[in-house]
């Protein structure tokens, strides 16, 4: 497919967790602005009158908003059977909801690695492989996860955003190994430093913060608006030869 119909997303449904605020709202508000409706899910979100809706209702497409705690295994298992209860299978999903606990590996309770390693990994398993299985039978579908620089790097007090990260990397490549050849195609976007919810203490904390931009060529921070372009990219007919790649937006930091 070429030209610029290949970026055209009419008449998709996509799916968008931790779509409230952030990243997601962004990459739903692309989303949206290339022509897709958008099912949107997170934690708090309301049902109505969110301001994530109203973003989206005002390129003309319909929002649908869940609240969903993806830590909770049977909240998320409640979400999914009501979608296929309704027959809903999105043509793409993107798994973008994920939380971040800063605490010192040696202090790092149990508690918070397993809340982190549930909802930014355990979960995202969970909703591809429901989803992806109604995909591969239908024989089409997008997938996209959120990864990190942390999927590349070690990062420093949050072991297990680190290996949660790392395991999202490996969770992309193993599902695209599978389903590339069904329709299916399973990519990642690794953001680098965002300003977002998730990085206020670092952005924050000025010695962090200058360390950071300085390392960054771009010279700034991240926007959730940032990730519109590159998630319509692999949302769209525009990628659908490729699969089980990770595309890192992150200023150039990768390339210091």
């Amino acid at each position: 497919m070429t030209g610029i119909s290949a970026f055209d997303l009419s008449g998709k449904v996509a799916l968008v967790t931790g779509a409230k605020r952030g990243i997601g709202r962004g990459i739903a508000e692309g989303l949206a602005a290339a022509g897709a409706d958008i099912i949107g899910v997170s934690a708090t979100l309301e049902s109505s009158g969110s301001a994530a809706g109203a973003a989206v209702e005002a390129f003309g497409r319909s929002f649908e908003g869940h609240a969903c705690d993806f830590s909770d295994r049977a909240a998320l298992t409640a979400f999914l059977g009501g979608l296929e209860a309704r027959g809903v299978v999105p043509d793409i999903l993107i798994n973008n909801a994920g939380t971040i606990k800063r605490k010192p590996a040696a202090h790092h309770e149990d508690a918070l690695w397993d809340e982190v390693i549930e909802t930014n990994l355990s979960a995202q398993f969970v909703i591809s492989r429901e989803i992806g299985r109604q995909m591969v039978a239908r024989g089409s579908g997008k997938i996209i996860f959120t990864a990190s620089l942390l999927t590349f790097q070690g990062g420093i007090t949050v072991p297990g955003y680190a290996a949660s990260k790392g395991g999202v990397g490996q969770l992309t490549k193993a599902l695209a190994n599978e389903w590339a050849g069904q329709g299916v195609n399973v990519n990642a976007i690794a953001p680098g430093y965002i300003a977002t919810d998730n990085t206020q203490a670092l952005q924050d904390d000025p010695d962090r913060s200058k360390s950071i931009l300085e390392r960054i060529p771009a010279g700034r921070w991240g926007k959730p608006e940032d990730f519109a372009g590159p998630a319509v990219f692999l949302a769209s007919g525009a990628s659908d030869y490729v699969n089980g790649e990770i595309l890192v937006v992150d200023g150039g930091w990768m390339g210091r």
